[in-house]
């Protein structure tokens, strides 16, 4: 029998049987109308658990991130963000496409850009020539650089320095629990240095769908306003904001069981001779390079399918694996011992 391990993402956990249990029964009602209690319920937990006046419960963290900037935002614009954030790759342009803003990139390589960057990026609305920086986007965890988890201090320094150019600040924080469980320190130390937050409900969570955008009140008027300009009002959502709500009640306490067995797979694959990309700190993601004798990344990704391993080609001959409540300690002993035999074919 075929191994099934899939370490392609986080994103591919299924829902507990407690949220399974607990959609079932949802109490729920028409949320464009303000009036479903789950998910009314999930926004006042998300704002309370952060420390903000007010959330949204949107469908995705694209979606939470893209409603973020038009709500900060005017046309014309300019905005920072780092060039290997997700904002810039991995959400079709869509700050330019539909907020209709300038994306300044920055250095962000290390996980965080560095006070200088921000400085040096930063345009003024004086300068004619130029669109005037009005918001930050930070990201933690940072994903393509690594999984790095940006500590407390760091992000403070970082986002003290938009504030004093007047910037407003919108962390995605999809992952930001990472940070938190790998830290140990509290979210607010975060969500209180920044203007709104974008927490994914699915990546990690384990919930199948959605994401909270925290924020003041005033920002989350404006905010649905948006939301809802984007086709993401919907109706009876508390039959999934119901799993949501153990999302971030629960299932946030136990992503150091992630972190350990992410360990455990970089040590491992560098067992075999495989190249790990190394990071100053690991969560939850292990990149490396293919292995020499199978150098295409996308054929080394097809080639451990074939044999029940699932991760995924990441370009120029680099893979992410990543690990998440589906993945035990066995599932990753196991999956080390496939590469093995992959690589040597």
């Amino acid at each position: 029998m075929k191994d099934n391990l899939d370490f392609r993402s986080d994103t591919v956990t299924k829902p507990t049987d407690e949220m399974r249990r607990a959609m079932a029964s949802a109490d729920v009602g028409d949320d464009v109308l303000g009036d479903d209690p789950t998910v009314n319920e999930l926004q006042d937990y998300a704002a309370g658990l952060v420390g903000m006046e007010s959330a949204l419960y949107v469908c995705s963290g694209t979606m939470g991130n893209l409603t973020a900037i038009l709500a900060h935002t005017q046309r014309g614009d300019g905005i920072m963000m780092g060039a290997k954030s997700h904002t810039w790759i991995n959400e079709c342009g869509g700050a330019a496409g539909f907020a209709g803003v300038m994306p300044y990139p920055l250095d962000d390589e290390t996980g965080i850009p560095t006070v200088e960057s921000i400085r040096s990026s930063f345009q003024s609305s004086g300068n004619v020539h130029h669109a005037p920086t009005t918001l930050l986007t930070l990201e933690n965890t940072h994903n393509r650089s690594g999984g790095i988890p940006a500590d407390s201090e760091t992000f403070s320094l970082v986002a003290g320095e938009a504030r004093s150019l007047g910037l407003k600040i919108h962390l995605d924080g999809a992952r930001i629990f990472d940070a938190v469980a790998f830290f140990k320190n509290d979210v607010k130390e975060y969500s209180l240095a920044v203007d709104s937050i974008q927490i994914c409900l699915s990546k990690g969570l384990c919930a199948p769908m959605g994401s909270v955008l925290c924020g003041s009140a005033e920002f989350i008027g404006r905010a649905r306003k948006y939301r809802k300009a984007l086709g993401g009002g919907q109706r009876q959502s508390g039959i999934a904001a119901a799993a949501g709500l153990i999302a971030l009640r629960d299932m946030r306490k136990r992503l150091s069981e992630d972190h350990s067995n992410a360990a455990l797979l970089a040590d491992l694959l560098l067992g075999i001779g495989i190249d790990v990309e190394p990071v100053p700190r690991r969560t939850n993601m292990v990149y490396f390079r293919t292995p020499p004798a199978i150098r295409d990344e996308a054929l080394f990704e097809r080639t451990c399918a074939k044999r029940g391993v699932r991760l995924l080609a990441s370009g120029k001959g680099r893979i992410r694996m990543v690990t998440h409540f589906g993945i035990d300690e066995p599932s990753v002993r196991r999956a080390v011992d496939i590469i093995k035999e992959v690589s040597a074919q």
